[in-house]
C-alpha cells in the first residue's frame, strides 16, 4: 500500500488534489492501494493556514522521508511551474520515485529539459495530472475518432440496440474554455500567462485526438479590472495544424462572466459537441451528436480527477497499466507547443502590432523523452 505526500498547499494541493484523493480512496474500496494513515503535507511557502483535515504536516521534505518510507510514497507536486526543479531534485535525492506533477509539466523549454533530465537521471516515474486525458468524455471522443463512429449508446426502450452513428474521418477540433479568474490572477502570478492555465488540458486532448502538430497562429491579451491590468492573463487563441491534416482551434477566456469547457469535433459525416465538468461542484459531462442518422444527447458521470488519481496509484502499485498510454510524452509535446505559442506572442509584441510572425517548429509525434 502506498503513502501520500502532498507538496504545496495552494489552490492545486488544498483545493483539488486533497479532495480528489478522498474521492479516490472511496472509489478504491477494498483494493490495497492507499495506506491507512494521514496524508503527509509540506508547504514550501509556509502558509499560516491550519492543516486540512486528515493530513499530517511536516516541516521539510527530509522530515517527510523520516516519517514514511520514500520508496513507498506517492508525491503530489502541486507547486507552480517555474519552481519545480529544485524540489524535484531534492525529492529524487531523498529516494522518492513516484511523483504526480500538477499541469503544466513545465513553464518553458528550459524547465522542460531539466525535468526530462531529472527523470532520466533518477529513473523517476512521473505522471502529469492532466485529467482531461482520462475523462470519460475524452475516452468517448477518442473512440469515435479511432473507429469513425459513436459507440456506448443506451438501447431503445424495446431493448433493441442503437446502431452506432457513422461519423467518418476527423476534420477539425474546436475548444472553448471560459472562466472568471480575476481574484487569483490579481493575487498570484503562479501562472504567468493565459497559456499556462487551461490550455495544457485542451492541447493534450488535441494531440491525443488528432496527433502531432505545429503552431499555426497564437495570440494573447491582458486582463483588465478597473484601472488594474494583469499582463498576458486575459484571453488566448491558438490554432494547431496536425500532421493528420486536421486542425485544432482553441479559445480561452479568463475574463468571461460564466464558466464553460466545450469541445467540438467536426467529422466527414457528423459533429460531436462535448461539455466537460466546469468545477469540482459537479462531476458530469455531456455529449451531443448530430449525424446523418439523427441526433443524440448523453449525460454521464465524469469525476476525471479522482479517476486519474486512483488509476495512477494502481499503476504505481503494479495493479494495472497507466491510465493513459504515453501520457508523459503527450505532455512533453504539449509544453513544446505552448512554449512555441508564447514565443510567437512575445515576438509579435516586440515587433509591434501587425508584424508578421513565423509559425512554431513542428512537434515530433515520437516521445522525445
Amino acid at each position: 500500500m502506498l503513502q501520500t505526500l502532498v507538496v504545496g498547499l495552494g489552490r492545486a494541493g488544498r483545493g483539488l488534489h486533497l479532495p480528489a484523493l478522498a474521492r479516490a480512496r472511496s472509489l478504491a474500496g477494498r483494493r490495497p492501494v492507499f495506506a491507512p494513515r494521514p496524508v503527509l503535507c509540506f508547504d514550501p511557502l509556509g502558509r499560516p493556514d491550519p492543516p486540512p483535515p486528515g493530513t499530517q504536516p511536516v516541516a521539510s521534505l527530509r522530515a517527510a522521508a523520516d516519517t514514511a518510507e520514500a520508496a513507498d510514497t506517492v508525491v503530489h507536486l502541486c507547486t507552480p511551474p517555474g519552481t519545480r526543479i529544485r524540489l524535484l531534485e531534492e525529492l529524487a535525492g531523498l529516494g522518492y520515485r513516484r511523483i504526480l506533477v500538477e499541469k503544466p509539466l513545465a513553464a518553458d523549454e528550459r524547465e522542460l529539459e531539466a525535468v526530462v533530465a531529472l527523470r532520466r537521471r533518477f529513473d523517476l516515474h512521473l505522471a502529469v495530472v492532466a485529467q482531461w486525458l482520462t475523462s470519460a468524455l475524452t475516452h468517448r471522443l477518442r473512440a469515435a475518432v479511432r473507429e469513425g463512429r459513436l459507440h456506448g449508446l443506451s438501447p431503445h426502450g424495446d431493448g433493441a440496440p442503437v446502431p452506432p452513428p457513422e461519423l467518418g474521418g476527423l476534420r477539425s477540433v474546436s475548444v472553448v474554455q471560459r472562466k472568471p479568474r480575476f481574484v487569483r490572477s490579481l493575487t498570484s502570478r503562479a501562472h504567468p500567462t493565459v497559456f499556462d492555465v487551461e490550455l495544457p488540458h485542451s492541447v493534450g486532448v488535441a494531440l491525443a485526438l488528432a496527433g502531432g502538430a505545429r503552431v499555426a497562429s497564437a495570440s494573447w491579451s491582458d486582463m483588465a479590472l478597473g484601472n488594474v491590468e494583469v499582463p498576458r492573463l486575459g484571453q488566448a487563441g491558438l490554432v494547431l495544424q496536425h500532421d493528420s491534416g486536421a486542425a485544432t482551434e482553441i479559445f480561452s477566456d479568463l475574463t468571461a462572466p460564466t464558466r464553460e469547457r466545450r469541445i467540438t469535433l467536426e467529422f466527414e459525416r457528423g459533429t460531436l459537441v462535448g461539455h466537460y465538468p466546469c468545477s469540482e461542484d459537479d462531476d458530469t459531462s455531456q455529449l451531443r451528436a448530430a449525424t446523418e442518422d439523427g441526433s443524440l444527447h448523453l449525460v454521464f458521470h465524469d469525476d476525471a480527477l479522482a479517476d486519474f488519481v486512483l488509476g495512477a496509484y494502481e499503476h504505481f502499485a503494479g495493479l494495472r497499466r497507466p491510465p493513459v498510454e504515453d501520457a508523459f510524452g503527450l505532455q512533453v509535446r504539449a509544453v513544446r507547443l505552448l512554449s512555441a505559442a508564447k514565443a510567437m506572442c512575445a515576438e509579435r509584441a516586440a515587433a509591434g502590432p501587425g508584424s508578421p510572425v513565423r509559425a512554431g517548429e513542428r512537434i515530433r509525434h515520437a516521445d522525445p523523452a
